[in-house]
């Protein structure tokens, strides 16, 4: 499923270590990660941009409850956190850091002027979402300047239905497709044959157990997207799969890592550096 194999073996290595080394310090082995806005909503100054790579964190409205979700902050803040740590360590993306070393992650609104300066928009639990007008006209924009905006972890129809009603209101001219194994954003570092589904920890009842959080009605993992009219890759969208959890949670079970972090990685470093190269 993987290309560069040797590859991946360093990333499974490197995040084993790393990631359970990195939350034991924070939190005690195993104990859990802090999940939401009370972990602070970090908001960006004005002119944020440093230059280099930072993920903002898409915080909206909901109209209707998820079960297992909480809205925007859904695998806020550490799965963010998470993802920049391990961009930097695997890849040579320059990553945005503050005065202390730690790496830079905020959390921007559809109406907020930062949201130009941010070179990836990651949503949450987008199911539950409801846009105004006003929040429409700014993602078209965002999007059609040469904005990324890339959506997880929400599960079945009635989320999807949500999703996509709202999504075409900003792009009613873009068609919404399932990515072909040939696209480039599934090869632009490692080459991704299947988008595998990912359960959130509290779901996952160990190796070999059912991975579908909504039964039948999330029968496997999608990965679909919406191009431009030159092709470009706007929105990224993994539906019935929570790569978020696979990095927010690295370091809380070996099982559970070696099951989804890996691949879960693989899918998200392909993501980033497609958006930061086209």
């Amino acid at each position: 499923m993987l290309r560069r194999s040797a590859g991946v073996a360093v990333v499974i290595a490197l995040i084993a270590v790393s990631g359970a080394a990195l939350l034991a310090q924070r939190f005690g082995r195993f104990r859990g990660v802090v999940e939401g806005a009370g972990a602070g909503i970090r908001v960006p100054p004005k002119d944020f941009s440093d230059g280099r790579f930072t993920i903002c964190k898409w915080m909206f409205r909901s109209n209707r409850p998820e079960p297992g979700g909480i809205g925007w902050s859904t695998d806020y803040p550490f799965g963010e956190i998470n993802l920049l740590l391990r961009i930097s360590e695997l890849t040579k993306t320059r990553v945005s850091r503050d005065g202390r070393g730690d790496v830079n992650y905020w959390v921007v609104r559809l109406t907020d002027d930062q949201l130009f300066e941010c070179p990836l928009l990651l949503g949450s639990d987008v199911g539950t979402m409801a846009l105004s007008d006003a929040e429409v006209q700014r993602l078209r924009e965002y999007l059609l300047k040469g904005g990324f905006l890339w959506v997880d972890d929400f599960w079945g129809t009635a989320a999807w239905e949500q999703w996509s009603n709202q999504i075409r209101r900003a792009l009613p001219e873009f068609p919404i497709v399932d990515v072909a194994p040939a696209d480039p954003i599934r090869q632009t570092l490692f080459t991704i044959a299947e988008v595998k589904q990912v359960p959130s920890i509290f779901s996952w009842g160990g190796p070999g157990s059912d991975t579908r959080e909504r039964g039948p009605d999330s029968p496997h993992a999608d990965f679909r997207a919406i191009a431009d009219a030159h092709g470009r890759v706007m929105v990224a969208m993994t539906h019935n799969t929570d790569i978020g959890d696979s990095m927010e949670r690295e370091g809380e079970d070996p099982g559970y890592f070696a099951e989804f972090s890996p691949s879960g990685y693989a899918l998200a470093t392909d993501i980033v550096l497609y958006a930061l190269t086209h």
